[in-house]
């Protein structure tokens, strides 16, 4: 099933990490650090990092902002995805997307369901592709984002993965435009 082919060489990718809270700090975001750790432990390069209030129009600027810059390949938020009055970061993002990735939060529910039972359902962990970029929304617990990391991206994100990964179809993820179809940036 899953496995890495360690004839292929590791390629680093550019990720942004947005932390969704309106009451953390860069000192005091556990979920944060813990991807930046893991992104910088794997290889990659953590090209930004920021916290954002939980406003609709901020979330969907800044991520905006990442996914047209060249040196970001993907975009990770955590925060914002439950119930709650003040929870709109899918709100914020879905409707941006280009293309939704519905198996992703399939996989993280059956991911999650191991370690906290039927909790997860609190979650609207969901992901998408926007300007050619892999957006992720994950929850806000440390340990939710180490379920996503360790259990899905740390595979997805490394090209030595099989059968497939995210990082060999980057280069493709504009096919539409350059046949002139789909909407340019």
């Amino acid at each position: 099933m899953n496995r890495i082919d360690d004839t292929r060489p590791f390629i680093p990718i550019g990720i942004a990490v947005l932390t969704v809270s309106d009451s953390r700090s860069l000192d005091d975001d556990k979920s944060g650090q813990t991807l930046a750790n893991r992104i910088d432990k794997a290889g990659h390069k953590l090209v930004d990092r920021a916290i954002c209030k939980d406003s609709q129009p901020d979330i969907a600027r800044q991520v905006t902002a990442w996914t047209k810059r060249d040196d970001v390949d993907v975009v990770i938020t955590t925060g914002g995805t439950g119930f709650t009055g003040r929870d709109v970061t899918p709100e914020a993002l879905e409707p941006l997307f280009d293309k939704r990735m519905d198996g992703f939060s399939s996989l993280f529910h059956q991911i999650s369901v191991e370690k906290i039972g039927t909790s997860t359902i609190q979650s609207r962990a969901t992901a998408g592709l926007m300007n050619q970029t892999f957006v992720f929304v994950l929850p806000g617990s440390p340990g939710a984002c180490k379920d996503a990391w360790d259990g899905i991206l740390k595979l997805q994100l490394d090209y030595r993965h099989m059968p497939c990964n995210f990082v060999e179809i980057m280069p493709r993820l504009d096919e539409h435009l350059k046949r002139g179809e789909g909407k340019s940036a």
